[in-house]
């Protein structure tokens, strides 16, 4: 193998590699709309946690509240 075939080859794989580092660290464009689509599963999903541990918790909330209501009297 030729050392200037060498040299070339490096000189390639640095350049490459340097592409393959901007590509993945440049920071990317956002759109200004948002993301409904992700914000609504959000919305969901925590409407649906505060369900089931209301569900579960019931009995348990209303003491803690009914106690710290007390406590304040």
């Amino acid at each position: 193998m030729n050392p200037n075939q060498n040299r070339t080859t490096m000189t390639e794989i640095r350049f490459l590699l340097a592409r393959w580092f901007l590509a993945f660290t440049e920071p990317r464009r956002r759109d200004e709309r948002g993301d409904v689509p992700g914000w609504v599963l959000v919305t969901v999903m925590t409407a649906g946690l505060v369900g089931v541990i209301w569900g579960v918790a019931d009995d348990q909330l209303r003491d803690m509240l009914r106690s710290a209501l007390n406590s304040v009297r």
